[in-house]
């Protein structure tokens, strides 16, 4: 079976209360990144950008998610067009870790060799592929 749900144990807890807090920081920081952005408070700019004067493959991201607590779909994807799918996935995961530590439980993808590859080149192709798509088409 390719997933499982354990008892977790003292490192998993840490592990997941950590990856917690991570996800529900970034999703409080973009919540407010309009009211921080106007304070001059957001994070700094990308350097990638600064440097070669094109947006990097992460560019767009806080400001996709900002758009997305604003309920405004067609922003988001022309900021960052994985940017949806990444903010409900965040959600999601925020979700299923608090799920599992009130739980006690923890998630264990139990996932071949060649599974993670694919996995990996999965996730490397729907980032260069949504990078094109906002240098190319979007014109971000």
């Amino acid at each position: 079976m390719p997933i499982a749900f354990n008892r977790a144990t003292q490192a998993d807890r840490m592990r997941d209360l950590g990856i917690f807090f991570v996800l529900i920081g970034w999703l409080a920081y973009t919540r407010i990144y309009w009211i921080l952005q106007a304070a001059h408070l957001g994070a700094p700019p990308c350097p990638f950008y600064y440097l070669t004067g094109h947006p990097c493959p992460f560019c767009g991201g806080t400001r996709s998610f900002a758009y997305m607590w604003q309920g405004d779909l067609s922003d988001a994807v022309r900021l960052y067009p994985l940017g949806p799918a990444l903010f409900v996935g965040t959600v999601l995961g925020a979700g299923g870790l608090a799920a599992g530590l009130l739980s006690g439980r923890t998630f264990v993808p139990r996932l071949s060799s060649m599974q993670w590859r694919l996995l990996w080149v999965g996730a490397v192709s729907a980032l260069l592929l949504s990078w094109a798509l906002k240098v190319f088409v979007l014109g971000n």
